[in-house]
């Protein structure tokens, strides 16, 4: 594990990275957390107003590079910057779309690109989802992920819930 982290490293600076740093002890591995749990809110903050879209998406790690990489290419048609934050080192990373609330063409292009996103994700043979959930958002793309699956997941959700009170309309439809 070490030697992994000292070659990655060494890759980061032969690409003009900062040096890591380590949390070692519980208080600054809390402050680390602190700073993933505020990343949307600061997100939100440089566009006063706005709403947030966010989304993830997770890829093989040997991919995960390519797949930032033509991410990051395809949302510059976005309105504004779109932020992205992560513990890519799983292979996950997420989008924050920002949203003016009065603007509902925005929200189509991010739904749009947040389609391509996944799309890309799973030609990468990823996932549509790395911890987000598939909520209502991406029930689609779990169709699309994993085909027949889906409908052994409505049969066993009608198995434990025939009148559909648990969670309805979302992973799965009945």
């Amino acid at each position: 594990m070490v030697e992994q982290a000292e070659t990655v490293q060494e890759i980061a600076r032969e690409n003009g990275g900062k040096d890591f740093q380590w949390a070692t002890r519980p208080e600054e591995r809390n402050l680390l957390w602190d700073g993933r749990h505020n990343a949307y809110f600061a997100c939100l903050q440089t566009r006063p107003g706005a709403r947030a879209l966010s989304t993830d998406v997770c890829v093989p790690i040997s991919r995960l590079a390519e797949c930032v990489h033509e991410t990051m290419e395809d949302v510059k048609s976005y309105v504004v910057p779109v932020p992205m934050v992560g513990h890519v080192g799983d292979g996950n990373f997420h989008l924050i779309f920002l949203i003016d609330p009065d603007k509902p063409e925005e929200l189509e292009l991010a739904k749009t690109l947040n389609k391509r996103l996944v799309r890309r994700a799973l030609a990468m043979e990823g996932t549509c989802t790395g911890e987000h959930g598939v909520g209502m958002g991406k029930q689609g793309s779990m169709q699309e992920e994993l085909g027949e699956a889906v409908d052994l997941m409505r049969d066993i959700k009608r198995l434990f819930d025939p009148e559909n009170l648990m969670n309805p309309g979302k992973v799965v439809t009945l």
